[in-house]
């Protein structure tokens, strides 16, 4: 199996980055905590816990995940969050199927979900609309667009030309995989859990933030 990197963004998760750590199946070549602006003990409780820290002070999730990405030294990189919503503990299986089936890039897919009361109406409607809305401007056959768990080998991060420092990099990462010819990119189906610890999503603030770049990335990719 190839060398795994697991980048988790980090602000403020102490409630549950301990146990996400531990979760990681047991070896993996590193796992790369990115701290991004934490006022918690997060980065020097990951660090106990036997992550590699990496300070990214510009704030928002893509800066954070493009600081872990420059950083892995893996051959391949596998993203999860720090509050266990996302199944650290299936790091190896999404792996194995990208190894598998001889990919560049998977899509760990949390629909349909196994646990209704791990995602409210809201984010499971919005999640609905944006993957529809991507699959329609892309051209693409996602089930869910927003994942934040995803696997790929990391080699082809350059060739990605990721811009994003917040949340629409989950979708850029994506699309820009999906649409390019010298990459195969598929979906393997994961668990889901209800978060540890206060949200940093913002369903409205961060919906309109995806619908504009969602829309700037379709002008410039047509």
């Amino acid at each position: 199996m190839s060398s795994i990197s697991v980048v988790i963004p980090c602000h403020n998760e102490a409630d549950g980055i301990a146990e996400v750590i531990a979760s990681v199946p047991k070896p993996v070549f590193e796992i790369i905590v990115v701290d991004n602006n934490s006022t918690d003990a997060s980065a020097q409780i990951a660090a106990r816990s036997g992550a590699r820290i990496v300070k990214e002070s510009r704030k928002g999730y893509g800066f954070a995940l493009r600081a872990g990405f420059a950083a892995a030294k893996g051959d391949v990189i596998v993203t999860i969050d720090g509050d266990g919503q996302y199944p650290a503990s299936e790091v190896k299986r999404a792996v194995k199927y990208l190894d598998d089936n001889n990919l560049d890039f998977v899509i760990c897919s949390r629909f349909p979900l196994d646990d209704k009361k791990a995602m409210n109406f809201t984010r499971r409607f919005g999640n609905a609309f944006f993957t529809i809305l991507t699959n329609i401007l892309f051209r693409v056959r996602f089930t869910d667009s927003w994942s934040g768990m995803m696997c790929f080998r990391t080699s082809i991060v350059p060739e990605l030309n990721l811009e994003s420092g917040d949340m629409p990099l989950s979708q850029e990462i994506k699309i820009k995989a999906a649409r390019n010819k010298n990459l195969r990119y598929g979906e393997v189906h994961v668990g889901y859990a209800p978060r540890v610890g206060d949200s940093k999503l913002s369903p409205f603030r961060h919906g309109f933030q995806m619908l504009g770049y969602s829309f700037e990335l379709w002008n410039k990719l047509r």
